[in-house]
């Protein structure tokens, strides 16, 4: 069977370049349908998102998308990039203490939090969990002070990494994606994200986090007990789902970007602006898109 996957992979991924290498048929201008085979027909049915993009996560070759070069508040998204600075910078054991300002700054902004009280102490590790499992945007803001050091020189640092990797439609003003200063000011596109879904992906210590369900950190010393959830619906309801994170503001609508393995076939894809409020939304047309993609698949290999 490990066999017969791998030879799977091969023809999809061989499918996806000799495809891709002779161009693609044009498509309406609110789907783009990037590829023909083994993806046949117009895209996936039913997805509300404004813009949504899926590609495989073995080349990083768009299979689909919805204005995936359209500049969008993308709210919380936002924290993937934070996780990105901290993680590449290192000395994840190293200890942080909270700012009574964190805790401020995500009431003013009414943010969704990870529960933190000021003074507490936490090494940078447990604040990812912290920032990405329930959003909290308390951990995103004391992960910048400790990382830039200081909010403007963290937030330079973003941008910097977003200009490396070449991510021309991408901006970023605040490390929660919180409309600070304005609902726009922070914003990216669903192909620069699939970019920068992929990288993060790609480091293990990422990788473990955005699969997480829950994380309990113990009363310490320098802390009290903390029991983080996820919000990411696709990781309890999907099949093979392995991240990645939530977002959700008024101009941002709810979004998800997302990366799913099954039988050894990686998908990642992001969706913005699925509904005005519902992360139902959100996950339903994340699963749209995957099924349509998976479905071709497990005509010939079990998926389970």
């Amino acid at each position: 069977m490990r066999i017969f996957a791998r030879l799977l992979q091969a023809v999809v991924v061989g499918f996806v370049l000799v495809v891709a290498g002779h161009g693609a048929t044009a498509a309406p201008a609110t789907s783009e349908a990037h590829i023909g085979v083994p993806w046949l027909g117009p895209g996936p049915e039913g997805v509300q998102a404004t813009g949504a993009a899926l590609a495989d996560g073995f080349t990083g070759t768009m299979l689909w998308s919805r204005q995936s070069n359209t500049s969008v508040p993308i709210a919380s998204i936002t924290k993937v990039m934070t996780a990105l600075v901290v993680i590449e910078a290192g000395d994840l054991d190293r200890a942080v203490t909270v700012p009574r300002e964190a805790i401020t700054y995500a009431a003013e902004y009414d943010g969704s939090n990870a529960g933190l009280v000021p003074g507490e102490v936490l090494t940078a590790r447990q604040l990812l969990y912290a920032m990405m499992l329930p959003s909290g945007c308390d951990a995103a803001y004391a992960l910048a002070e400790a990382y830039g050091p200081g909010q403007d020189a963290f937030i330079a640092k973003m941008n910097d990494t977003a200009r490396r990797m070449g991510l021309a439609g991408t901006h970023f003003t605040d490390p929660s994606g919180l409309p600070a200063p304005t609902d726009y000011s922070t914003y990216s596109t669903p192909a620069d994200l699939l970019t920068l879904g992929l990288r993060v992906m790609s480091l293990p210590v990422f990788r473990d986090i955005a699969a997480s369900r829950t994380y309990h950190l113990p009363e310490g010393p320098g802390n009290r007990a903390h029991l983080w959830q996820t919000t990411n619906l696709l990781l309890r309801d999907y099949p093979g789902a392995i991240g990645i994170k939530t977002g959700y503001t008024d101009a941002a609508g709810t979004c998800l970007l997302f990366e799913t393995v099954r039988a050894g076939i990686p998908m990642i894809g992001v969706v913005l602006h699925s509904s005005p409020h519902s992360e139902l939304a959100a996950k339903n047309d994340a699963e749209r898109m995957l099924n349509w993609a998976y479905n071709p698949i497990a005509s010939v290999l079990p998926l389970g």
